[in-house]
């Protein structure tokens, strides 16, 4: 513990309000509030999905705040979405960070009355700035390590 280095109240509070950040994307995400999502991103943000992390090209590229509507929409093909963040690497920068944030993403369908559980294990790559005090994301990769589906019982 002799390393620990001693962390001031401003980035003690920054890493908090990150953090806070980071959740409220997946609360957006599972209470169906696609502008709250979206309104944490800059506006001209980057949005980058890897379908599959190995992979060097993204699926889907998306270059501003507005255009994160339909990302953010396709949630309602789900009957529910339940994001379990892990843990994350934060890396400080004055008004700038990046970090790592490790997630579950549990998506629940039915096809008639069939339910089907869909895990994806993901891995955020964030850039943040902080504007007016407060932070957004710049640029996120979103990057399926994996996907698990299976029937789900009653």
């Amino acid at each position: 513990m002799e390393n620990m280095k001693k962390l001031s109240l401003e980035e003690v509070t920054d890493r908090v309000a990150i953090r806070d950040l980071i959740d409220a994307y997946a609360y957006c995400a599972d209470t169906r509030d696609a502008d709250g999502q979206m309104a944490l991103f800059t506006e001209d943000t980057v949005f980058r999905v890897f379908m599959d992390e190995r992979q060097t090209e993204p699926t889907q590229i998306v270059y501003s705040r507005t255009d994160l509507a339909p990302v953010f929409d396709s949630l309602t093909t789900y009957v529910s979405t339940m994001h379990f963040n892990g843990q994350s690497k934060i890396t400080l920068s004055g008004d700038t960070a990046i970090g790592t944030t490790y997630c579950f993403a549990h998506h629940l369908t039915m096809d008639g009355g069939d339910k089907k559980l869909m895990v994806a294990a993901i891995r955020y790559s964030d850039d943040f700035i902080k504007i007016n005090n407060r932070w957004f994301f710049k640029k996120r990769d979103l990057k399926v390590a994996w996907i698990e589906t299976k029937p789900l019982n009653s």
